[in-house]
């Protein structure tokens, strides 16, 4: 990971109260056009291994990164791991990567319609512990390859403040979605870094072009990664240390019990940029 981008205490006042951020440019055009090319062509297969499609309009892939090569430097983005370890800490694994294609709706499609529907992230976390119990676990990196400039695009919709709910999101009757609901206007390469407590759902698309992202989640190490248990060896070899540690590998050959876990490679990062490896909050 290379580079330095320092989370103002605006960025990290507004990750707090509203639980997103809009960060431009994370990626580059030459990356951007890679992850297509990778994209597309596993959308066009019959492969069913690690596939996520709820319809003909909402296809994709979980644990996307061990897929295809194009994926991995997402993994330590320049841009946005180094907010994603501010915000959060050092103390960190790849939670999901989640290839998406969100393919536009037929005509006569009504606007209401969101695919998927408003929902928080982290799996069994909320029904586990109830919403009111829900604490900041994780995160999502969505990474936008498509335009997605204009409304009804299919972008991922936000309710700004949503994180901090103890009950299920209000929608009022007859509304598609919560009063303060947003629809971000990006371009390719832009990134929303969203908790998994932030209430979000899927716009309609009434482009003529499929909306196409990938989303790189993030959670404690504590955590059991939702889209993955171990990684393949074969995957792994591929890996730098840092990445193996976000993968969940140890990166020491330590046999001693460590009860801060081991080695992480984060830590030496953290040190020489001048960040808190333990911060937590505001």
């Amino acid at each position: 990971m290379n580079g330095f981008v320092e989370l103002t205490e605006a960025q990290r006042k507004q990750f707090h109260d509203e639980g997103y951020l809009i960060v431009r440019n994370a990626l580059d055009a030459d990356l951007i056009g890679r992850l297509l090319e990778a994209g597309d062509r596993l959308i066009a297969t019959d492969e069913r291994f690690n596939r996520y499609q709820t319809s003909e309009y909402y296809d994709g892939f979980r644990n996307c990164i061990v897929m295809d090569d194009a994926f991995i430097p997402l993994l330590t983005n320049s841009v946005a791991l180094p907010l994603v370890i501010q915000l959060m800490g050092a103390n960190l694994q790849l939670s999901t990567s989640h290839l998406i294609y969100r393919h536009p709706d037929p005509p006569g499609t009504p606007d209401s319609i969101r695919r998927p529907g408003w929902h928080r992230d982290g799996g069994r976390t909320q029904l586990d512990l109830g919403q009111g119990n829900y604490p900041r676990m994780g995160l999502k990196c969505a990474f936008y390859l498509t335009d997605l400039s204009q409304p009804n695009s299919g972008v991922t919709m936000l309710a700004p403040g949503s994180n901090q709910l103890k009950e299920r999101i209000d929608i009022p009757a007859g509304a598609a979605d919560p009063a303060n609901a947003i629809e971000p206007l990006l371009n390719p390469g832009d990134c929303v870094i969203f908790e998994y407590r932030t209430w979000h759902a899927g716009a309609p698309n009434f482009t003529d072009f499929t909306r196409k992202a990938v989303m790189i989640g993030y959670g404690y190490r504590w955590l059991k990664p939702m889209d993955y248990i171990k990684q393949e060896l074969s995957f792994v070899e591929k890996l730098s240390d840092i990445e193996k540690y976000l993968v969940g590998e140890e990166v020491d050959d330590t046999q001693e019990f460590q009860p801060q876990g081991g080695l992480n490679p984060l830590n030496e990062w953290c040190a020489e940029h001048g960040v808190e490896p333990d911060r937590m909050g505001l």
